[in-house]
């Protein structure tokens, strides 16, 4: 395709997206419409479908980039990508310019080149497609009976290819062998008319544990509090988290005693999913005997509740700091929390609940919790913010 034809407003090829152009890009180096075109011209339009947007198809050139990611020279880049506008697979929507835009903050900026994700007519005059248009703003409205014969036989072919793979899996003799332990027993149905749906019944029980949402934030604050305490748990979302944690929450055990149980259970690895992980913990010693209760925890166990209680004790903030505030200062910490409940939540970290509860009151600090869960913030604090 000549130069002059590789700009967006005047280009014969039609637009795309990613996952259709990387399709008609593929077909168009296996033709060998252009004989510079090869492996290294995959390998370019991959990263640059990979980076392009989905639905207009625009894609910033990044030329050192695209060469560090392919493994290749800027040169090189700069030839296969001459390569796809000459194919007509891509087209100009900007040139970029080396010139400084001066901008605010920055000594030196350019402007960068964007391409365009474009389609030339061979590929659809090879697929069938009966097209809408002409030029970029061209589309597909239909397809040829040849191009619904050429359709059918790639489906079929994808689907014998399917059906060979999973044959070959079948017959290869990698599998290993049946256990010779006892299975599991199988629960049977049952036909005497009763309702025996577990789903209804799971669902029942569920709503009979639902948690409210003042419940569930206080979950999250003690989350927030145990997972600087334990490294592992570090990667988990609050969430998550916090879900996990509710049976030693509900237990009555704060952040330090929940930070010892976790480093006493993981001692010398790190689980790769910390939530699911400790859902299992818990459930498997909620199946233990009652005998098991007896044993005395391992000397592991008791160096790491050692190591957890003195490195929370030297982060930890002392009530006499709180209790050396003036009353005037309270009101003012009071008044700012009003405005600023992120003053609440940094204290709710530091602090520990009850110590917050004792300085903001048990309303401003359940107005902050429900806030951080639900995202509905009470008509007195949107008074109190500035511009409400």
């Amino acid at each position: 395709m000549p130069r002059p034809l590789q700009e967006l407003d005047t280009t014969a090829s039609r637009r795309a997206q990613p996952g259709a152009w990387l399709r008609a890009v593929v077909w168009l180096v296996e033709a060998g419409l252009h004989r510079r075109a090869g492996a290294t011209t995959l390998a370019v339009a991959r990263d640059l479908a990979g980076r392009m947007d989905y639905g207009l198809g625009l894609v910033l050139y990044d030329l050192e980039g695209t060469a560090a990611r392919c493994g290749v020279s800027a040169a090189t880049v700069k030839r296969h990508v001459r390569v796809l506008r000459e194919l007509g697979a891509l087209v100009w929507q900007r040139h970029g310019t080396k010139r400084n835009l001066h901008l605010p903050g920055r000594r030196y900026a350019g402007m960068a080149t964007i391409y365009a994700a474009t389609i030339p007519a061979a590929y659809d005059s090879a697929m069938g497609h009966r097209l809408e248009g002409a030029g970029y703003g061209a589309r597909v409205c239909g397809v040829t009976d040849a191009g619904r014969d050429r359709a059918v036989e790639a489906a079929q072919e994808r689907r014998r290819s399917a059906d060979n793979s999973a044959s070959r899996k079948r017959s290869s003799g990698g599998c290993a062998p049946h256990s010779s332990a006892p299975h599991h027993d199988r629960r049977t149905a049952d036909v005497s008319g009763k309702p025996n749906y577990t789903s209804r019944r799971r669902a029942t029980a569920d709503r009979g544990r639902r948690r409210s949402p003042l419940q569930v934030a206080r979950d999250i604050a003690v989350a927030r509090q145990v997972r600087p305490l334990v490294a592992w748990t570090q990667c988990e979302g609050l969430r998550r988290l916090a879900y996990a944690l509710r049976p030693l929450i509900d237990r009555g055990l704060d952040s330090r005693d929940i930070a010892a149980e976790l480093c006493g259970s993981a001692v010398g690895w790190r689980p790769v999913r910390p939530a699911a992980w400790i859902t299992a913990v818990l459930a498997r010693d909620r199946e233990l005997p009652l005998g098991h209760g007896g044993a005395e925890p391992s000397e592991a166990f008791r160096r790491a509740v050692t190591e957890v209680r003195e490195s929370s004790a030297e982060g930890a903030v002392p009530v006499d700091g709180i209790d050396g505030l003036t009353r005037a200062e309270v009101v003012q910490l009071r008044s700012a929390a009003v405005t600023d409940p992120g003053l609440v939540l940094a204290a709710l970290e530091n602090l520990g609940e009850r110590d917050t509860r004792r300085l903001y009151t048990n309303r401003i600090v359940d107005e902050v919790l429900v806030y951080e869960f639900t995202g509905v913030r009470r008509a007195r604090i949107d008074r109190g913010r500035p511009g409400a």
